[in-house]
C-alpha cells in the first residue's frame, strides 16, 4: 500500500487510541461540531478528515475514484501515512457507509456508523434524491442570502430542517461555511450518482455500532430496520431526539455510544 495521501485533516493529539471522524456527502470536517473536542478531552487521538473532493481535500486522482471501496482504501492510506494503527472510525451518512466498508476490510479497531447510507429501499430513493438536490440547489443562493439565513434563527431552522432536530446548535459561521462548502464540493455530483443507489450487504470484521436518529428526515429511521436485518451481528441503537446528524443534536449521547463501541475492540 502506498504511503501517499492527499486527504486533509484536523488533528487533536491525545494519548489514547486514534479515532477518525468521516463526514457525509457535500459536508466537511466541521460537520462534527463539539464531538472531536469531547473525544479529545477523554484522551483520544482525534483526526477529523475532509473526504476527497470536500473541504480542503482535492478530488481523487485516477486510479482512485469516488467508489466506496476506493474511498475506504484512500482512508487506509491516510491511516498509514499518519501512523494510525487500526484506528476507531466514526462516520455519518455517506461517511457511515464508508465506515462500514472499513469495518468489512478489517483494518480498523471498531466502527460506529450514524445513519449510514446503503439501506434505503427503492421506494425511498426519490425522496432521498430530492432532498439532496434541494440542499444542493439552495447552496447556489447568493452569499448575502446565506449570511442572512445563517444569522436568523427561524430562517436557519427552516434551511437546516432536513439534517438537525436542533439547528440552533449549528453556529452562524458553520451554517454559512457548510452552505458554501456544499456549493463548491467537487465530490457532490459523482457521489450523488453513486450514493442514491448504494446498497451495503457485506459482512463486518470488527465490532460495529449503527445509530439512527428517531427524527431523521433525510434517511428515515425505518431504514434502521433494514440495517438490522442485513447486519444482525452489529449493535443497533435508535437515538432519541436526533435527526440525520446525531453528533450535532446529541453529542454527549454519541460520545457515550462511541466509547461503549471502542470498549469492544478485539486485541
Amino acid at each position: 500500500m502506498s504511503m501517499k495521501s492527499s486527504i486533509e485533516a484536523t488533528h487533536l493529539a491525545g494519548e489514547r487510541d486514534p479515532v477518525v471522524l468521516i463526514h457525509g456527502i457535500g459536508h466537511r470536517r466541521e460537520a462534527w461540531g463539539t464531538l472531536p473536542t469531547l473525544l479529545n478531552e477523554r484522551g483520544y487521538d482525534v483526526w477529523v478528515v475532509d473526504l476527497p473532493g470536500h473541504g480542503l481535500s482535492p478530488a481523487p486522482v485516477p486510479p482512485d475514484t469516488y467508489s466506496m471501496r476506493s474511498l475506504a482504501e484512500q482512508l487506509e492510506r491516510f491511516f498509514e501515512a499518519h501512523d494510525l494503527d487500526r484506528p476507531h472510525v466514526i462516520g455519518n451518512s455517506l461517511g457511515g457507509q464508508i465506515v462500514l466498508e472499513l469495518a468489512h476490510l478489517g483494518n480498523v479497531r471498531t466502527a460506529f456508523a450514524l445513519a449510514p447510507a446503503g439501506f434505503a429501499p427503492p421506494s425511498h430513493l426519490p425522496a432521498v434524491g430530492a432532498n439532496l438536490l434541494l440542499m444542493k440547489a439552495g447552496s447556489y443562493l447568493p452569499e448575502s442570502v446565506h449570511r442572512r439565513i445563517s444569522t436568523q434563527d427561524k430562517l436557519r431552522a427552516v434551511a437546516l430542517r432536513a439534517l438537525y432536530v436542533h439547528p440552533e446548535r449549528v453556529s452562524a459561521d458553520d451554517a454559512l461555511g457548510d452552505a458554501l462548502n456544499l456549493r463548491a464540493s467537487e465530490a457532490f455530483w459523482p457521489l450523488f450518482r453513486r450514493g442514491t443507489m448504494l446498497r451495503f450487504t457485506a459482512d463486518l470484521a470488527v465490532p460495529t455500532t449503527i445509530g439512527w436518529g428517531d427524527s431523521d428526515k433525510l434517511l428515515p429511521p425505518s431504514q434502521a430496520k433494514v440495517a438490522q436485518q442485513r447486519l444482525p451481528d452489529a449493535r443497533h441503537e435508535l437515538l432519541l431526539g436526533c435527526g440525520h446528524c446525531p453528533q450535532i443534536d446529541e453529542p454527549d449521547l454519541v460520545l457515550q455510544l462511541a466509547e461503549e463501541t471502542f470498549a469492544q475492540a478485539r486485541e
